[in-house]
């Protein structure tokens, strides 16, 4: 452990070749406070002993047999990979928009209400004009987010583009959010 020092290494090692066990117990109390004063700043925390005395159990390589005064993480555990993470493998048809896009469609198309469906659909529209946005620029073009809309929807969902403007993408939206269109510059 880089922490502490070349010099608490060659002391740990020394303390396994302590054949007395008596000797050995007060070697590794005497590390332990040295550890301590090494690292101040983790002193007054509540575990700090604790972390000290595994510390010194993990630097000797579980080889320093000694009566802890508290309990050691075995290395076992200390060791233990955790289990990986179950990565869930959907397909996605339409990659470009995404899982969540296709997932909001088909709840779009679930709602009875008429005007949530309406809003619900002009959410996905915008966010589907920024998905195009991040993944080509040149086929960013409303016409093509309302046609895909239908397409996906099978017509079930349609998007009036006479009666809806797309919330600004990309540079735009930063410049209208501010309410300027110029940067300003530093002197």
């Amino acid at each position: 452990m880089p922490e502490y020092g070349r010099g608490v290494q060659m002391m740990a090692d020394m303390a396994v070749q302590i054949k007395d066990r008596a000797e050995r117990q007060r070697c590794a109390q005497t590390i332990v406070k040295i550890m301590s004063g090494l690292l101040p700043s983790t002193a007054s925390k509540a575990d700090n002993n604790h972390r000290l005395w595994n510390h010194l159990a993990r630097i000797c390589h579980y080889q320093l047999d000694i009566d802890y005064p508290v309990n050691i993480v075995p290395q076992e555990e200390v060791q233990a990979h955790p289990a990986p993470l179950p990565y869930p493998m959907k397909s996605i048809k339409r990659r470009h928009y995404g899982y969540l896009v296709e997932q909001a469609l088909d709840y779009a198309m679930t709602l009875k209400d008429e005007g949530m469906r309406h809003y619900v659909t002009e959410s996905i529209a915008n966010q589907m004009k920024q998905d195009l946005f991040f993944w080509n620029r040149d086929s960013m073009d409303n016409a093509l987010v309302a046609q895909d809309i239908k397409r996906y929807s099978a017509g079930k969902l349609q998007l009036d583009l006479d009666n809806f403007s797309f919330a600004p993408v990309g540079e735009s939206a930063l410049q209208h959010s501010d309410g300027s269109k110029k940067r300003k510059r530093k002197k």
